[in-house]
C-alpha cells in the first residue's frame, strides 16, 4: 500500500499506532466490523484511483464513536454545534458519524478535512459527496460481516458506478427504515433524491 499519502496522521507516528487506539476504544465486534470495512474500501480505492492509505485510514476511524452511548453522542454534539436536525436528537445512535469525525480531530490531531467529512457522511449520506464519502459509506454496507437482500447486487455496482450505488444503497436503507417503522433523517430522503436526479439526467 502506498504510503505517499501523510496528511491525515499527524500526531500519530504510524500506522500500527494508529491500529492500537482504534483497537482499544472499540468492542471486538466494532473493530472487526471496521477492519472488513477498511479492507472493502481499499479494493474499491483501485478501482476507482483514490489513494489507498487515506482510504484505509477514513474506513478504519469511521465508527470511532460508536461505543459512546446515545445520551452520550447527544451531549458531545449539542456542546459542539453538531446537532443539524430535530431527528438527530430523537435518534442520537446517527449522531455517532459526525461526533466521530470531531473526536477523530479533536483527540488524534487528525485534520484531513477529506478525511474527517468521509466520517461524517458515512451514515446518513449528503448531496455532496465525494468518491471517498461514497467508498466509504457504500464499504460499510458491503463489507463481509453484511448480510441483506439486494447485497450482491449493491456489491456489484459498488465497483462499476459509485452514484448508482449510492442511490441503491441509500434506497435501501429507506426501505430497511420504512419495513421496521423507524424514523427516516432527512438528509437521507435528500441524498437519495440528488443520486435518483443524477442517474435519470
Amino acid at each position: 500500500m502506498s504510503r505517499d499519502y501523510t496528511g491525515g496522521i499527524n500526531i500519530l507516528r504510524d500506522r500500527q499506532q494508529l491500529i492500537d487506539i482504534i483497537k482499544h476504544r472499540l468492542s471486538p465486534n466494532r473493530w472487526q466490523h471496521s477492519l472488513q470495512v477498511a479492507e472493502t474500501a481499499v479494493q474499491m480505492a483501485g478501482q476507482y484511483e483514490l489513494k489507498l492509505e487515506q482510504v484505509y485510514l477514513t474506513a478504519l476511524l469511521h465508527d470511532y464513536a460508536k461505543g459512546l452511548s446515545g445520551q452520550e453522542l447527544l451531549q458531545l454534539a449539542e456542546e459542539n454545534n453538531l446537532i443539524e436536525d430535530e431527528v438527530d436528537r430523537e435518534v442520537p445512535d446517527l449522531l455517532h458519524a459526525p461526533v466521530g469525525a470531531f473526536l477523530v480531530k479533536r483527540d488524534l490531531g487528525i485534520e484531513d478535512e477529506e478525511v474527517l467529512t468521509a466520517i461524517s457522511r458515512h451514515t446518513l449520506g449528503s448531496t455532496k459527496m465525494s468518491d471517498l464519502d461514497k467508498i466509504i459509506y457504500l464499504a460499510d454496507m458491503i463489507e463481509p460481516g453484511r448480510d441483506f437482500p439486494g447485497l450482491e447486487r449493491l456489491k456489484c455496482l459498488s465497483f462499476r458506478d459509485l452514484d448508482e450505488a449510492m442511490l441503491f444503497g441509500l434506497e435501501s436503507t429507506i426501505k430497511y427504515c420504512l419495513d421496521r417503522g423507524r424514523i427516516l433523517h432527512p438528509r437521507t430522503i435528500e441524498a437519495r433524491n440528488y443520486f435518483l436526479r443524477i442517474i435519470k439526467r
